[in-house]
């Protein structure tokens, strides 16, 4: 395993605890790559890395990656790709699946010439299945189609891939992603953290809870809110028993009926699987970094071990970084990020 060294400034001092989670740095000469679009940063080239002695190299020890490629998350999409790659035991395992919901050959271009040896496929997410399905929500980030690819995901990529890990393009994972994988998930759907102090009534209306055929959809159940940008899928099994249509039936009752939530994508996954999923060890979902989904205020770490940071919330790493107002926990990303401004490309 590889990582590449860095200094943090005075501001993160009390962080230096968390930073031992990071592997022994070796230091390594890394190439600017060619800009694939004038529309598209600039990125180094990231090293390449290769599998420990012990890794198997069958498909049955393949670990599939699935996430959602846009151009202006680009920059979030490679620290994730290259945090996990640099903390993993045996990388060339890895196998991603990006979703593109337009034909955008120059973000293949720009993956492709960032991490020339990744094993990955890009596939093509049609918006419109879902563009009529979407209603507004608290922030216009979250009504864009590629938010809702997630349910979509296991009609997307090929039918032979049963299992995925996804995740959002706004997080950093600082652990061995087979860990991650390797959770039994006990015959569940959906394997994710869970949070069960959160106030789950908070996440649908007064309308919806008023409602006393809606107010039932839990009834059996003990829900739970969890993160959907962090979620092992049995892929398989949402394709048997129709998890897209259940989710969309959801969908449709907030778009033609009355609405129910306020939050984008996450509360039909909600509504569908709160309190029927597999609980995954919240080190794996160290979530809320980008603060709040309206003003994205700082937000300190939770207590407890970490392997999985994730700026979910208005606030993202990249653009606080770049204004000069970073919060203190974004200097933990920083280390992951191969991007380079155009004025440093001619510099060097």
């Amino acid at each position: 395993m590889v990582s590449w060294s860095f200094t943090t400034s005075r501001v993160v001092v009390v962080l230096l605890g968390l930073l031992s989670l990071f592997q022994s740095v070796t230091s390594i000469r890394l190439g600017l790559v060619r800009l694939p679009s004038s529309d598209l940063p600039l990125f180094r080239e990231a090293p390449a890395f290769r599998n420990g002695e012990e890794c198997g190299s069958t498909d049955a020890d393949r670990i599939n990656v699935a996430m959602t490629l846009d151009a202006n998350y680009l920059r979030g999409t490679m620290a994730a790709v290259l945090s996990m790659l640099q903390h993993s035991t045996c990388p060339e395992n890895l196998a991603f699946y990006f979703l593109s919901a337009h034909d955008a050959p120059e973000l293949f271009s720009s993956i492709k010439s960032t991490f020339p040896y990744l094993n990955m496929t890009i596939y093509h997410f049609n918006s419109n299945r879902v563009r009529g399905k979407i209603s507004k929500s608290i922030r216009q980030a979250l009504d864009q189609p590629l938010n809702y690819a997630r349910i979509y995901l296991a009609d997307t990529i090929p039918e032979n891939v049963k299992r995925v890990i996804y995740l959002d393009s706004d997080l950093v994972v600082v652990d061995d992603i087979a860990k991650l994988w390797g959770v039994d998930m006990e015959g569940k759907i959906v394997a994710a953290p869970e949070y069960c102090h959160a106030n789950f009534t908070l996440y649908f209306t007064k309308d919806f809870w008023s409602d006393p055929t809606l107010a039932k959809t839990f009834e059996g159940r003990k829900p739970c809110y969890f993160n959907t940008g962090v979620m092992i899928m049995d892929v398989e099994k949402w394709r048997r028993e129709k998890y897209t249509d259940k989710v969309e039936e959801w969908m449709a009752v907030q778009k033609q009926q009355k609405r129910i939530y306020h939050l984008g994508s996450l509360p039909p996954f909600l509504l569908v699987l709160a309190g029927n999923i597999k609980a995954v060890d919240h080190r794996w979902n160290q979530h809320g970094l980008g603060g709040d989904n309206l003003e994205g205020k700082c937000r300190s770490l939770h207590p407890g071990p970490i392997s999985l940071l994730h700026w979910s919330g208005k606030g993202k790493p990249w653009l606080r970084l770049d204004s000069r107002r970073p919060c203190i926990v974004d200097h933990l990303w920083a280390p992951y990020d191969l991007y380079r401004s155009s004025r440093h490309f001619f510099e060097e």
